[in-house]
């Protein structure tokens, strides 16, 4: 019965032998190859960033991730050392030996010992070559990927910056994340049933696809100058926040895009969630003052004036329609030419001149120069601004939007204002990337929208020579630059921010040098209290940002004297 028993063993042994080594031997040994077979992820190299020539805003460096296989160390390492290999690896990745030491060793049941946990990530490559040369069994790393921005918060609030992931979180970092991401590669290879790499297995690797760089229109270094100035002007004069922004005008790249207290993208955790983007293209307040120009343009275009009409200004005015409106200041009546009503900046001369024109021209021109449309700037969360249809103004809107009131704009909507002017009238759109440089060195421009002409030539021209009277007999004569002729206006601007909450945005806007434009030149600031005009407060910096950009970029001083339009009249 014994050797029965046995025979029918053997038997079924055999017979499964046959089965599994005969019959089933295909398909057995291909579900073992599929569950010894491993695939891994290799990240693609994330894009740089650079600046208009080049310099390096964000690059990703080499970091490793250093993790503990518990079983392998704990088979490895004599108990009685491990106090040793926890000191020597805890001063290296700056812990604490006390806390590390059974993060290494793992439970006390070997069934429940991890085959990989993380220990600390982000290391630099020099620390973990010492952590190598420690030779602790089991203790390794992961190569990884860390986005570093050299210039710190230089641009910061542009660039944004990216998350754990490897995701781009804030700002150009996230509006081109899929473009700088690239593709991600992978490595297949056979693994032993502790997951060790089996040398003469199967493997294979299929690369990863670079991302592409970004080149931007900024100016590394202008942008540092002008963040500068404008946090310290912010200081000086109490106010929450400022901008500063520079377009060159022939082209509508914009060479700096400033804000005050900007985010370091290597440290964003450190600013407050609503600090880390640009105000510049999200922040929507009336543009006041600096709008008048518009008025004054669609008035030359119209013909309903000249830079020399000539005009008495109450510092009161009762609209056709019975609206009253003043100026900022009392004053007795003034005989000032239409030049000189953009000058002194009159609400009252304003809407004299602009109460001839349709209300649906008044809405054609503020939209045509851009208000109530976004700039394409490509910045996240950016605002269209207010325009409502021409239709739905009130009776004081009508009037109220000849001088800025009325309807809301971003700072970079009424930058884009005086860059078509110093253009010829002709928009360029404003934007902040040049285009893309791929893997094999290919540059792809980025696309533009077509030019558009929104005034003539001869009125942009005109408008120009008039603000030149704005900065030399009018409010914004701090703004000179010396060597330099410079055109320009002030604003003084209001922002609402609900439950009867009234502010004020101090600007000055300009254009140099004023015979041969090539700079127009924004820097406004919020809620300033020591003053609310931007001639006090925004001019100077205007002055200061825009004499360094001239001279950095080599522009040849003014040749001549201005050859200006009177301001007043007897």
């Amino acid at each position: 019965m014994l050797l029965a028993i046995v025979v029918v063993a053997l038997l079924a042994l055999v017979v499964r032998l046959v089965q599994v080594q005969v019959i089933e031997a295909s398909t057995v040994a291909a579900e073992a190859f599929d569950q010894r077979l491993t695939t891994v992820a290799i990240p693609a190299e994330r894009g740089d960033i650079v600046d208009s020539r080049g310099e390096v805003l964000a690059t990703s460096v080499v970091r490793y991730d250093i993790f503990v296989d518990q079983v392998h160390l704990s088979e490895n390492l004599d108990p009685a050392d491990l106090s040793e290999a926890a000191g020597a690896l805890a001063r290296l990745l700056d812990l604490d030996a006390a806390e590390l030491a059974p993060v290494l060793w793992g439970p006390e049941d070997p069934d429940d010992k991890r085959r990989y946990v993380y220990l600390t990530k982000g290391v630099a490559p020099d620390v973990y070559e010492k952590v190598l040369e420690q030779e602790v069994p089991g203790v390794a790393g992961d190569q990884a990927s860390e986005r570093y921005y050299p210039a710190g918060t230089t641009a910061g609030n542009v660039l944004g910056f990216v998350g754990a992931e490897g995701y781009g979180q804030a700002g150009l970092e996230q509006i081109y994340d899929e473009l700088l991401t690239g593709e991600p590669g992978s490595q297949t290879y056979e693994r032993g049933a502790r997951g060790q790499r089996i040398p003469t297995g199967e493997q294979g690797v299929e690369p990863a696809v670079p991302g592409e760089d970004l080149q931007l229109t900024l100016m590394r270094d202008l942008q540092y100058v002008a963040q500068d100035a404008i946090d310290e002007q912010v200081a000086a004069s109490g106010a929450e926040w400022g901008v500063v922004q520079i377009i060159d005008v022939s082209s509508g790249e914009i060479l700096v895009l400033a804000d005050s207290n900007a985010v370091d993208p290597n440290d964003p955790g450190a600013t407050p969630t609503a600090d880390r983007g640009s105000r510049s293209s999200w922040t929507v307040y009336e543009p006041g003052s600096t709008a008048k120009v518009v008025t004054m343009a669609a008035a030359l275009d119209a013909g309903l004036a000249t830079p020399t009409s000539q005009y008495v200004i109450p510092d009161q005015y009762t609209a056709p329609n019975g609206q009253q409106f003043k100026d900022s200041h009392e004053h007795e009546d003034l005989k000032l030419t239409l030049t000189g009503v953009l000058a002194e900046s009159s609400n009252t001369g304003t809407v004299m001149v602009g109460q001839n024109l349709p209300t649906q021209v008044r809405h054609d021109y503020l939209s045509k120069f851009g208000f109530g449309r976004l700039t394409g700037v490509g910045l996240p969360g950016e605002s269209a601004g207010i325009l409502h249809d021409a239709d739905s103004w009130d009776g004081r809107t009508q009037y109220a939007v000849l001088f800025g009131q009325g309807l809301g704009a971003t700072t970079l909507q009424s930058t884009q204002v005086f860059a078509t002017l110093a253009n010829g009238g002709v928009r360029k759109q404003p934007h902040l990337v040049k285009g893309t440089v791929d893997e094999d060195g290919t540059e792809h421009p980025a696309e533009l929208a077509e030019p558009e002409r929104v005034v003539s030539e001869e009125t942009a021209g005109t408008i120009v020579r008039m603000l030149e009277s704005a900065v030399a007999d009018g409010t914004g004569a701090n703004a000179a630059i010396p060597g330099y002729r410079v055109a320009g206006k002030t604003g003084t601007a209001q922002a609402f921010e609900g439950n009867g909450v009234i502010k004020h945005v101090a600007s000055f806007i300009g254009i140099a040098p004023a015979d041969d434009p090539v700079l127009a030149v924004n820097v406004a600031l919020y809620d300033p209290k020591t003053s609310i005009y931007g001639g006090a407060v925004a001019a100077p910096v205007f002055s200061e940002v825009t004499g360094y950009a001239l001279r950095y970029l080599g522009v040849p001083p003014s040749t001549g004297a201005a050859d200006l339009y009177p301001t007043t009249y007897e």
